[in-house]
């Protein structure tokens, strides 16, 4: 389906996209465009970009992956429909694949919380591991 390698796509110049007010605004307003996996992995991102527990390297990976998520201008623009968060969801596999030790059972609970809150028993829920 997409020959994009993420693992190649330099997000160290999106960590300056990055603030906690536009990743809020940004998973409000898109998430059910983006759907419940890409929601739900973002928030294990935010979350461990929170914990005290999580090394300085891991939080420099996370902040580009967010950023990239957050900006507006990215490889496949998202106001593509149904293809335009193909690229933010790779992105941030490859960040969550990158950070995987840092990902706690803590933080997955928050993560699916925060889920829960926003989305009760919907579909969009179902997807949280």
């Amino acid at each position: 389906m997409n020959d994009i390698d993420y693992s190649k796509v330099d997000t160290s110049k999106y960590s300056k996209e990055y603030s906690e007010s536009n990743f809020w605004d940004k998973v409000k307003n898109y998430a059910t465009k983006a759907g419940g996996k890409v929601i739900y992995n973002a928030l294990k991102l935010y979350y461990a970009l929170q914990s005290t527990d999580t090394p300085g390297w891991a939080k420099t990976v996370i902040l580009g992956a967010l950023g990239y998520f957050i900006a507006p201008i990215d490889l496949i623009p998202d106001v593509i429909p149904a293809g335009g968060y193909v690229d933010d969801a790779g992105v941030i596999a490859v960040a969550l694949l990158t950070v995987a030790t840092c990902i706690t059972p803590k933080i997955k609970e928050e993560a699916k919380a925060k889920m829960c809150d926003w989305f009760g028993d919907s579909e969009i829920v179902k997807v949280v591991d």
